[in-house]
């Protein structure tokens, strides 16, 4: 989809790197969905405000990367790589008064669901590892897409059994209407059944819905982290055994000893 009277390609604006942290001081976000439901659109419409309608799908197949992007290096412009597994966004995000570190995978739309079966590449079974909060989009314009959200679900339950690990299902492309496949009702229902919660939003028409939805993952993300070291910080603290008083040892085996003798 191409914005009206775009005829250059569109250029991004920079994306500033946040710095370095240590192990677990960065929210890990993972974006997952079928092929062409918007899920880098989706991203860099967070990160940059800006709509990119004009992009090749992410295949993971060199040459082509959803959200693809030729720029020029001077000037600060950033190029959108492109990896097997797709692409790997490490930003800072003001997150309620805050500057938090986030990491965005976006992934291939390599997912193929036959009977509820779901077949994906390690690579996205690794991010799935490696992720705390997922997006898993579809397209109300792709019932395909649609039913591909289950199992991407299931398998995420697999590796994350916690009920605690925040999934949102996001019906993206709201604006085409007209093209419609998935009714909203569809969704709601789905995400009841799954135990999660159910956006509906236009990537390219409402930067705010799209900017609510990964603030509010970003948010329970950060409580189950918050959740998570306070556990910990317990754990940490449960007094130890006290270790046997060896006066009193003495004392008490005296007093076998001597009432033995009598």
């Amino acid at each position: 989809m191409r914005l009206p009277g775009m005829s250059q390609p569109f250029l991004l604006a920079p994306i500033a790197e946040c710095p370095p942290g240590p192990p677990g001081a960065q929210l890990r976000l993972a974006v997952l969905g079928a092929r062409g439901v918007g899920k880098s659109a989706m991203i860099v419409r967070f990160l940059t405000k800006r709509f990119i309608g004009d992009y090749e799908p992410n295949t993971g197949e060199p040459g082509g990367g959803e959200g693809r992007r030729r720029v020029p290096a001077a000037g600060g412009w950033w190029l959108m790589g492109l990896c097997s597994a797709g692409n790997l966004y490490s930003r800072l995000v003001h997150l309620e008064g805050d500057h938090v570190a986030v990491q965005i995978q976006d992934t291939p739309g390599c997912v193929q669901v036959q009977e509820d079966c779901i077949q994906v590449l390690d690579s996205l079974s690794r991010c799935v590892k490696w992720a705390e909060g997922f997006l898993l989009v579809y397209s109300i314009t792709d019932y395909s897409s649609y039913q591909s959200v289950r199992p991407l679900y299931q398998h995420i339950r697999k590796v994350h059994p916690d009920a605690r690990t925040p999934v949102i299902i996001v019906g993206n492309k709201a604006d085409l209407l007209h093209a419609r496949q998935v009714q909203a009702k569809e969704g709601l229902q789905l995400a009841n059944e799954l135990g999660s919660l159910f956006l509906e939003i236009s990537t390219s028409d409402d930067s705010q819905g799209v900017c609510d939805v990964f603030q509010y993952l970003c948010k329970e993300v950060s409580k189950l982290q918050h959740a998570g070291s306070m556990d910990r910080r317990r754990s940490s603290i449960i007094p130890r055994p006290k270790s046997p008083n060896m006066q009193d040892l003495k004392r008490r085996f005296k007093q076998a000893l001597s009432s033995k003798v009598k």
